[in-house]
């Protein structure tokens, strides 16, 4: 909003809280009776209050709103738009109806940078009730639909005179366009102090006209109240006529005039000099002539001291305010602009006549002069008039609080006026400034000054002013006595408000008039009289005529309703060339040429290169302000039907031909932690393993499968085990299959208790502490878990079949910790040397033998493996005896020492053997390959669970981290199967790619999707890249870029994989043997509707998560929503690598992003490269396509891969649009590269290799190694010496590079490189081996990466990082043209400061982190982990490939020949010359003259030699829009133009090909006055390599006009000679 953002937010609340907290208002207890009538007729039909100033207008519309309250109260979906049409005059009603009213309150005004989408308008719509803003801001809004005309009940127009003025007022605008066009158009309400408009009296014709037209256009009726109602109100000031003169030039003023004018010669002469652009010496020279123009008005209005103060003033502002745009050219116009003013000074500050005039003026104007006494107030130092205004105010200086405005109608006037009565003695009482509008252009008036002199003048701290019209509307100054008009006001309307500036009592309004100027006089009396003619024709109207209405065109959106018309579509194709790419050395703007036709004017619009075209032509039109606003109209229809504007009419990414993303646009620009926001989802549990909805004591039909185990080292044994499920496992997860057949349900609870046992001694151990355990608890013997079963399985003694081992099955639940204790019977007896005594028992040796044992002493369990007969505790253990060893250790007594020990091994604790353990030591891995055995006394052990031996526990240590891997492995099947059952090339991946595209690097397994991730990601920016280049032409760079972004970023990738449901595959926690859950131990976490927020809270720091790792029975888990969007991209990655892109296409395909096209759209860029062929001449086509290795077949595209946006003498494009393509293309080539070359990279290593190689300062030199950067076509000196200079820097040896300092890269030179390879692979037809081998000829150097320069700002933030230090980051301060920068670390409080300076502020910053980085390191710190050149060091590098291209090429033939093709353009062209002159037979008596400005020489074959690779010498003339006139309201566009003149061909002719236009000057005239024939030349400039200048002259001619058509005959002629136009003599 501007300025005023804060102000309008602050209002609002501030309303919005007094109508919370305060009473409401009524403005009706303040009301005036004729305010109420007024209201009251208003409520029933639109009206247009006519009052004069301070009679309470404003009032009466918060009258009308309170009546309307109902409609506009919230929650109404309807609005109050109060419009007004300066700034002050909106921030200052805003006030008034927020303190009047309870209504909610907002302001809008400036550029609304905040409130430039619909959602943003949307909430301001839905919050506040009265929404005050400028016209401009209400128009764009309806144009755009940000708000629509059916949701405003009440319209409301301030100074609503405006509408009817002649250059398409906003408040005309919005009536025409919008207000008719709904089916309940809302309530209007008009407020005026004058419905006349127009300059000077006017007669009571045009009176009337002014008020009829202002009622058709508002739709309203004007009303007033009688003055004699009024006068008891509001006072009316007394007019008074004050003469001066009659004014004379004296002969000092003369002098200095004459003198003034020389110095303007002198400055212009200057100024042509040294500028060489034609338009630019021209926008400077208006400049300059405004400047001298100013001065000579201040030298007659108020005299020599006010030209010289004027001079003075505009030279304190003439370093910022004087078409100050670029850089050196603008420099030279400020000196010549300087060089003019001080010679001015000079001028009028001596005195020229000696002893004439003894004052001198030096000390008079000097800004620390004395005042100036009053009898230096004579001619020449002070004007007639001049003199008068100090009368004036002389005389009514002693009254009491007198307050007085001057106008004036110049700025610098004002502000000269000020300055002088500031410094009069005689004046002394009054306390003046001055007052001028915002945009003055001096620097010195901003909004907020404004504000403050307006209050001074209130509070009577200031009581002068010397205002413009700004002070007439729009401004609350009240309290005013005396209005002196300096100059007489310009219109009646002007008149009206000027004087009601003088509201209290016995105020005075004085005119300044010429005594004996009959005009001025006429004039006033027509003011005086006019006001009261005005009166009665608003009650009785004498005439219904109007003023004509201005034609508009109207093109309309149908899907959103969004307009343009002829009247904003100058502004709209500016902001759309605004929002075009551009550098420091290059502005995009439109240019205008006009050519007078039979039928009217013509504009050709001519856009920049990197636009969506580059030119277009009006219809013949009456004017050329008429002609360009047709051609732009064209113009923005036809990009709207390119896509380069929306379908709001927007500059923005087009939305026309496809959605962008599947989310808002505004959902895409979210802050990065959005991303990194955790949200909750289940994880899919495997079909073939879900509960199934059997109970046990069912007839189950189950399949097995064999687990083979592989031990390492091969002694080691393990139990064979099988698992049983369902439903066959699918077959890349199965190894055998055996049906098993199961009759007995009793078989199937002696499976489930087995492993149920597992299950307890692998990870609720505890429960075996005590002598019982029950098992099989489940009454319902619901399976609420994954099912499957684990059982112990051996091979049958013939054939390869297994069976359960159904034997150790039974023995183990036999065990006694079992048996219920109330049944269980006595120990049988056994003899001695057959049995053992344990802690709880006697038991036989074969039972003890391979059982699980229990040692309450240590409260350990152990698998028991034989019984050491031959060892007891009496036997020698570590110098002792066994016993002994347990007494001193344990203190226990063994009480049966002769007894044998056990062989015991130690159950293990389960552990996740998933992780990636190849870091651990070898130390470790070697402890893992021997078991370690104890030796226990039995009399210690209590025996719990009977042939559980240590073989089968070690096959149980293994199964749950397996069974967690066969379930990741079976969802990955399941998604496969479900993108197969949509694309048969799913088939092509394989399963466990798509297990490694799932699986988080937070899962501390040996695979990660990461890597597959950096694959996928480049790939995708590539063939999106590509898709948005080749179907949406009318995207310009930027606009490209964002359209990828909004594709590929994470908000867009996170609802496409949500979409698919690809959160529930995605394995993103570690496995957590604690969490492990099946048949026999279920979860008993139970998640409902009801439990979940208990259970997984939100809003909740992760790292403060307490159980973040908890499971649930819907095995919940936590996901970033960046983690679920990079879950795309590594599928997509782990597609290109498995199976090639066509298989990544058909992904891509399904998951929801196209990226597929037609080959004809590839055929169309082709062929709208050959506009580029009339730069042939400009670039060696053969030599550069040797030096990059590589053929065109469209020789156009090569040409505009080096054409840079600054040159525009060409009807094709610029490189951007390429650069774009090279650059998307380059990232997956290089990552392909790094992918291949180095597989053990990390995937971070790979991103910063990447960012090492492809960026714009490598490929820059890339192009001066490769002198690339010799074939750019520019047309930029600054341009030119930056990239000499880079180039100068890059040739120097490493030692002369140390002593200087590196210049700014040039982007254009890492640009051409992108661009060139965007060329070659359009030329290609998309085949990646030509551009392949292309990046590894041009990226040779950067490949070796023997200089790699990390950034030193990233490598310092990881040093501090890794040290835990402090780092300091002040902002940057500019002194002296450059960025002073420091940065600081703090090091345990120690300070390491280091600052820097630049040009360039992120270079600055460079250089002090690599300050910073040398002082660090000096002092011993580095970096923990290893850096890229030590890992690229030992890294193993592998031969590169280019992965997984299998893609078809685009066949593309040869382009046209350059014969053929300039024969089809003349023969194009042909068609389209018309002359109607005669005169044609004299065609060879023209003299010719040829300049050339170069060192070639131009005849008449070589001319024609050097111009036959010109592709088309004129455009078509129409650009005509394809459906373009259906869709406009009033006006057809129709064809081509036809039946020319010749000289309107030559200007069409000249703006075809980006000349100047042709300069036609009179040479001689002869004969008597009446048979005079004139002789006319004409001077074309023929633009090239070397600028070659034509000369035509005419036959003697009876006019001018036959003279100029004959010469531009003539040069038509000799264009038509060097190649230019058809040499055919055909004529119409």
């Amino acid at each position: 909003m501007g300025e005023g953002e804060d102000e309008a937010s602050s209002s609002g609340a501030a309303a919005s809280a007094a109508a919370a907290a305060g009473a409401p208002k009524d403005p009706r207890t303040i009301a005036r009776k004729y305010q109420l009538d007024l209201c009251k007729r208003a409520v029933e039909e639109n009206i247009i209050v006519y009052l004069g100033t301070g009679c309470g207008k404003t009032h009466i519309a918060v009258l009308l709103m309170y009546e309307l309250g109902h409609l506009i109260r919230k929650p109404s979906r309807e609005v109050c738009v109060f419009l007004a049409p300066t700034i002050p005059l909106v921030r200052q009603q805003a006030i008034v109806i927020a303190d009047s009213t309870n209504f909610k309150v907002q302001r809008y005004y400036g550029s609304g940078k905040n409130l430039r989408d619909h959602k943003a308008w949307e909430n301001e719509m839905a919050e506040y009730e009265v929404l005050v803003m400028t016209p401009q801001i209400f128009l764009r809004n309806l144009r755009h639909c940000f708000i629509k005309m059916d949701s405003v009940a009440l319209l409301v127009f301030d100074e609503c005179h405006h509408a009817q003025a002649p250059k398409r007022h906003p408040y005309a605008q919005i009536m025409k366009e919008f207000y008719n066009n709904v089916d309940k158009p809302p309530r209007v309400f008009g407020m005026t102090a004058s419905p006349i408009i127009g300059k000077g009296g006017s007669n009571k014709l045009i009176y009337t006209k002014c008020i009829n037209s202002l009622e058709e256009l508002l739709n309203a009726k004007v009303c007033s109240v009688d003055n004699v109602e009024l006068e008891s109100v509001v006072a009316s000031p007394e007019i008074e006529v004050y003469f001066y003169g009659p004014v004379g030039q004296s002969n000092l003023t003369a002098t200095y005039s004459k003198g003034l004018d020389g110095y303007k010669l002198q400055s212009e002469c200057m100024l042509r000099e040294s500028l060489c652009n034609f338009k630019e010496s021209q926008k400077k020279l208006k400049s300059l002539w405004r400047l001298h123009e100013n001065l000579i008005f201040c030298l007659q209005e108020v005299g020599l001291f006010g030209a010289l103060q004027a001079a003075r003033t505009f030279l304190s502002s003439s370093g910022g305010s004087l078409d100050r745009k670029g850089v050196g050219i603008d420099d030279n116009h400020a000196s010549f602009v300087q060089h003019y003013l001080n010679k001015a000074i000079s001028l009028l500050s001596c005195d020229i006549l000696d002893g004439e005039h003894p004052v001198s003026l030096v000390h008079l104007a000097g800004a620390d002069a004395d005042s100036v006494d009053l009898e230096t107030l004579e001619e020449p130092f002070f004007s007639k008039k001049f003199a008068v205004l100090i009368d004036v105010l002389s005389r009514y200086r002693l009254e009491e609080s007198m307050k007085c405005i001057v106008f004036v109608k110049r700025i610098i006037v004002a502000r000269v006026v000020a300055h002088i009565l500031q410094n009069l003695k005689c004046l002394d009482f009054w306390k003046c400034e001055f007052l001028v509008g915002c945009h003055s252009g001096l620097n010195n008036m901003s909004r907020n000054k404004m504000g403050s002199i307006i209050e001074k003048f209130s509070s009577g701290e200031v009581n002068l002013l010397v205002a413009t019209s700004v002070g007439e509307e729009g401004l609350d100054i009240q309290t005013c006595c005396l209005v002196v008009r300096f100059d007489l006001p310009e219109t009646i309307s002007s008149f009206i408000q000027s004087r009601g500036r003088a509201r209290m009592n016995k105020s005075k309004y004085i005119f300044l008039l010429e005594r004996g100027n009959q005009s001025q006089e006429k004039l006033v009396g027509d003011y005086i009289t006019g006001e009261s003619i005005m009166d009665k024709e608003i009650n009785l109207r004498t005439s219904t005529d109007m003023f004509d209405c201005l034609e508009e065109n109207i093109y309309r959106v149908n899907d959103t309703g969004a307009s343009i018309s002829t009247a904003c579509s100058v502004s709209l194709l500016h902001c759309y060339c605004d929002n075009l790419p551009r550098d420091m050395f290059f502005v995009p703007s439109p240019a205008f040429f006009y050519v007078d036709d039979v039928e009217g004017i013509v504009c050709r619009l001519i856009l920049p290169p990197n636009a969506a075209f580059r030119q277009v032509n009006s219809q013949p039109c009456p004017s050329k302000d008429e002609a360009k606003r047709d051609a732009c109209l064209k113009a923005c229809i036809r990009l709207h039907e390119l896509g380069a504007l929306t379908d709001f009419l927007l500059p923005g990414q087009g939305s026309r031909k496809i959605k962008v993303s599947t989310i808002d646009i505004s959902e895409s620009n979210k802050a990065e932690d959005e991303s990194f926001r955790e949200e909750l989802h289940e994880m899919l549990i495997p079909a073939v393993l879900r509960p199934s909805r059997y109970k046990l004591d069912c007839l189950l039909n189950l399949h097995f499968y064999y687990i083979e185990f592989i031990p390492k080292p091969a002694d080691r044994r393990y139990q064979m085990f099988g698992i049983f499920v369902i439903d066959a496992l699918p077959k890349e997860a199965e190894k055998l299959d055996v049906e098993l057949h199961l009759a007995r349900a009793r078989i199937m609870m002696l499976a489930r208790n087995f492993q149920e046992m597992c299950l307890k001694v692998l990870l609720d151990r505890s429960e075996f502490t005590s002598s019982y355990v029950m098992l099989g608890n489940d009454a319902a013997l619901q399976m609420d878990s994954t099912f499957y079963l684990l059982l112990p399985i051996k091979q049958k003694f013939y054939g390869d079949k297994f069976m359960i081992d159904w034997p150790a099955v039974k023995r183990c639940l036999s065990s006694p910790v079992f048996q219920d204790p109330r049944g269980l019977s006595l120990h049988d007896s056994y003899l001695p040397n057959e049995s053992l005594k344990l802690l709880d028992g006697t038991y036989s040796k074969a039972d003890v033998i391979g059982s699980l044992v229990f040692a309450p002493h240590n409260s350990l369990f152990f698998f028991v493996d034989v019984i050491l007969d031959e060892v007891n505790a009496k036997s020698e253990f570590n110098g002792a005896t066994y016993a002994e060893y347990f007494k001193e250790r344990f203190h226990i007594e063994l009480s049966h020492p002769e007894q044998p020990l056990l062989k015991a091994k130690q159950l293990f604790n389960l552990r996740n053997l998933l992780h990636n353990r190849q870091l651990e030591s070898t130390e470790s891995e070697g402890r893992e390959l021997m078991e370690h055995f104890v030796e226990l006394p039995p009399e210690l052990c209590s025996l719990k669970i009977t042939g559980f031996s240590k073989d089968m526990g070690s096959s149980l240590s293994l199964l749950p981290s397996l069974m967690f891997r066969l379930e990741n492995l079976l969802v990955a099947i399941e998604l496969k199967d479900v993108m197969l059952s949509y694309f048969p090339e799913a088939s092509q991946i394989s399963a466990s790619g798509i297990l490694e595209a799932l699986t988080t690097e937070r899962c501390l397994e040996r695979i990660s999707l990461e890597r597959f991730e950096v694959l996928g990601d480049a790939f995708l920016k590539y063939v999106v890249g590509r898709h948005s280049f080749i179907l949406y032409e009318g995207l310009d760079e930027g606009q490209l870029t964002r359209r990828r972004s909004d594709i590929v970023n994470n908000s867009n990738l996170y609802e496409l994989s949500i979409r698919r449901n690809l959160q529930v595959y995605i394995r993103d926690q570690q496995f957590e043997p604690t969490q492990f859950f099946a048949l026999g131990r279920p979860c008993k976490v139970v998640c409902n509707p009801e439990t979940e927020e208990s259970l997984h809270p939100k809003n909740i720091d992760p790292d403060k998560r307490e159980n973040c790792n908890l499971r649930c029975t819907k095995s919940h888990h936590w996901l970033h929503r960046k983690t679920i969007a990079d879950v795309v991209e590594s599928l997509l990655g782990a597609f290109i690598v498995e199976s090639g892109f066509k298989a990544a296409f058909a992904f891509l395909h399904w998951i929801g992003i196209k990226v597929n096209f037609k080959d004809s759209a590839l055929y169309r860029v082709l062929d709208a490269s050959s506009a580029n062929l009339s730069l042939m001449n400009y670039i060696n086509i053969s030599e550069l396509e040797e030096l990059i290795g590589y053929k065109f077949k469209h020789k156009g595209l090569l040409i505009q891969a080096f054409v840079h946006p600054s040159f525009n003498k060409h009807s094709g494009g610029c490189y951007q649009r390429m650069e774009f393509l090279g650059d998307a293309v380059l990232e997956y080539l290089m990552t392909s590269y790094l992918y291949s070359a180095y597989p053990d990279l990390k995937p971070g290593q790979i991103t910063d290799l990447k960012s090492l190689a492809v960026n714009n300062n490598s490929f820059a030199h890339v192009a001066i190694k490769k002198s690339i950067h010799k074939y750019l076509i520019k047309d930029s000196k600054y341009l030119m010496a930056a990239v000499n200079k880079f180039e100068n820097y890059v040739n120097l040896s490493n030692s002369e590079k140390d002593l200087s300092e590196e210049p700014a890269c040039p982007k254009v030179l890492g640009d051409i490189v992108e661009s060139c390879v965007g060329a070659v692979l359009l030329d290609s037809g998309f085949n990646l081996n030509h551009v392949w081998k292309l990046m590894l000829m041009l990226l040779k150097p950067i490949l070796s990466f023997c200089d790699m320069h990390i950034n030193p700002m990233r490598e310092l933030h990881e040093l501090c990082q890794c040290n835990a230090f402090e780092l300091g980051l002040p902002k940057p301060t500019k002194a002296d043209g450059e960025f002073h920068v420091k940065v600081e670390v703090n090091i345990n409080g120690k300070m390491i400061s280091c600052a820097a300076a630049n040009r360039n502020s992120k270079d600055a910053r460079k250089l002090a982190a690599q300050d910073a980085l040398s002082k660090l390191k000096n002092y011993g710190y580095k970096h923990k982990s290893k850096s890229l050149e030590e890992i690229l060091r030992v890294a193993t590098k592998k031969e590169s490939e280019l992965i997984g291209y299998d893609e078809e090429p685009i066949k593309v033939e040869d382009g046209i020949s350059l014969e053929t093709k300039n024969l089809h353009a003349n023969r194009e062209m042909e068609g389209n010359i018309f002359f109607q002159n005669n005169e044609a037979s004299s065609i060879r008596r023209y003299e010719t003259s040829i300049q050339s400005t170069g060192d070639n020489k131009v005849d008449k074959n070589d001319a024609n030699d050097g111009r036959m690779n010109k592709s088309n010498v004129i455009t078509q003339n129409g650009c005509l829009l394809r459906g373009g006139a259906d869709k406009i309201n009033k006006k057809e566009y129709h064809g081509d133009m036809v039946h020319k003149t010749a000289r309107s061909f030559l200007y069409e002719l000249c703006a075809a090909n980006y000349w100047k236009p042709p300069e036609f000057e009179l040479c001689k005239y002869e004969g008597p006055s009446h048979l005079r024939k004139f002789t006319c030349k004409v001077l074309v400039q023929i633009m090239g390599p070397s600028a070659t200048i034509l000369e035509c002259y005419s036959d003697p001619k009876l006019q001018k006009k036959a003279a100029q058509e004959h010469a531009a005959q003539g040069a038509l002629w000799c264009l038509k000679q060097l190649g230019y136009l058809p040499k055919d003599e055909t004529r119409v």
